[in-house]
């Protein structure tokens, strides 16, 4: 099915943020974006900066025995770790988040809307398995932003205009025409990698310089 013409922007840019979070993942390489084809060397993440904590009571991935953090109320989703979370009204200030916490949410909201549009609609935060090691938790971004895609290639003109066309429970896509999702997606999708790129950037500062 031709993609339509509204959607193809769209779509291109939620391949490029896509691609460029990938790559900020894993290495050995990424794009500095600015377009003269010069890369940035960056290592694959590591479990140790996947859960890095930079500023007391962060919110993150946890195992499930270990109990939520602080101002958490629940680890959420199934298996044996879980995301820091808890019910309205949330915490304020916010908990900061670790990349862990990031890469869950957005490997959760992918997955979850790939299945409300165009899989069997019965997904649950409740069903969502997060990872407690950086190589799974990349493994099931990648497959959560592979199901997403293929979800929007099914989408026709009609699906783009049709309120509700996700059902996605956990954000306002029942009330909202679809077009208006996936530009919602993409947005969390650039903000949230931006977030994790920092972190990484952070992350690699902390460590002590070689002197010559």
């Amino acid at each position: 099915m031709p993609v339509p013409s509204r959607l193809s922007p769209l779509l291109q840019q939620f391949d490029f943020a896509r691609e460029r979070l990938a790559d900020r993942l894993t290495g050995p390489v990424m794009d500095s974006g600015n377009g003269n084809g010069t890369d940035i060397e960056v290592g694959p993440l590591t479990d140790e900066e996947y859960l890095w904590e930079p500023v007391p009571d962060c919110w993150s991935v946890r195992r499930r025995t270990d109990g939520p953090g602080p101002r958490a109320t629940v680890l959420a989703g199934t298996g044996d770790w879980g995301r820091d979370a808890a019910p309205a009204p949330h915490p304020f200030p916010p908990p900061f988040t670790t990349i862990a916490w990031r890469l869950s949410h957005l490997t959760e909201l992918l997955a979850l809307r790939a299945d409300h549009t165009a899989g069997g609609h019965t997904l649950t935060r409740d069903d969502f398995r997060s990872d407690g090691d950086a190589a799974g938790a990349i493994a099931a971004f990648a497959d959560a932003a592979s199901a997403w895609r293929k979800a929007l290639l099914g989408a026709d003109d009609t699906a783009l205009d049709t309120v509700g066309h996700s059902t996605y429970p956990h954000g306002s896509d029942p009330d909202d025409p679809f077009i208006e999702t996936i530009w919602w997606v993409n947005q969390e999708l650039l903000h949230h990698g931006a977030e994790i790129a920092l972190l990484r950037d952070l992350y690699r500062a902390r460590k002590p310089r070689r002197t010559p």
